[in-house]
């Protein structure tokens, strides 16, 4: 049997060593080592998130491709296949479909398909979700903390400039006053194409002096 070893690191896990990249591949040669196998081929996707579908990583489809009947997709932990048990359950289903299977470096219950084993994998999947989910509210939670600080986060929004310390927000004078003529437009019944319209007529333009476009006042009008 020969190994295809898969790696991923997702945005937020790229600066934790016990999840990098580096470390899954240590994780994953040992294994290898332990179990006398030779070289394996080695597949990457960086910034990709565990919920993201087969589609979106090109180093797992590259990885799939690469394994021949009665070979093992090598991971680290089955998290790195995905945190999305439909997900990971697509990722086995193409795997399995080329005759070969999944096997996680910490075990996690892919040494066989006893039901203890089915379950413990149903168990590692779940989990992984459920961690998933948790980091996502976490970002969430910290990201309103810092807006109702009036802190920057990501770029810069409409109606606000960055002040000097490069954190916090203040409101620009201008952009404010075309805020409030857009809900005023909005309050008088306009629809979005007919307030683009009415400010051009007004002369208000974007920041790069150009006429605003529908999707621009609907970004502005759900951040008001």
């Amino acid at each position: 049997m020969a190994y295809v070893i898969y790696l991923r690191v997702s945005t937020d896990e790229q600066t934790d060593s016990r999840a990098g990249l580096n470390a899954q591949l240590d994780s994953c040669r040992a294994y290898i080592g332990r179990n006398g196998a030779g070289q394996a081929e080695i597949f990457s996707d960086e910034g990709i998130s565990g919920a993201a579908g087969i589609e979106k990583r090109p180093g797992l489809l590259q990885a799939i491709a690469a394994l021949e009947k009665g070979d093992a997709l090598l991971v680290s932990k089955r998290d790195r296949m995905g945190r999305d048990p439909i997900v990971t359950a697509m990722i086995e289903s193409a795997i399995s479909r080329k005759g070969a299977r999944v096997v996680s470096a910490a075990g996690e219950g892919t040494d066989g398909n006893t039901p203890s084993d089915v379950l413990m994998r149903r168990m590692i999947d779940a989990f992984a979700e459920y961690e998933r989910l948790i980091i996502k509210a976490r970002t969430s939670s910290a990201l309103q903390a810092k807006k109702a600080r009036k802190e920057r986060v990501g770029s810069i929004p409409y109606g606000y400039n960055i002040t000097e310390d490069g954190i916090h927000l203040e409101e620009n004078p201008a952009e404010q006053e075309v805020i409030a003529e857009i809900r005023r437009l909005r309050a008088a019944g306009l629809n979005l194409l007919a307030i683009c319209r009415e400010l051009d007529r007004q002369g208000f333009t974007t920041r790069t002096c150009k006429s605003f476009r529908a999707e621009q006042i609907k970004r502005i009008l759900l951040a008001a």
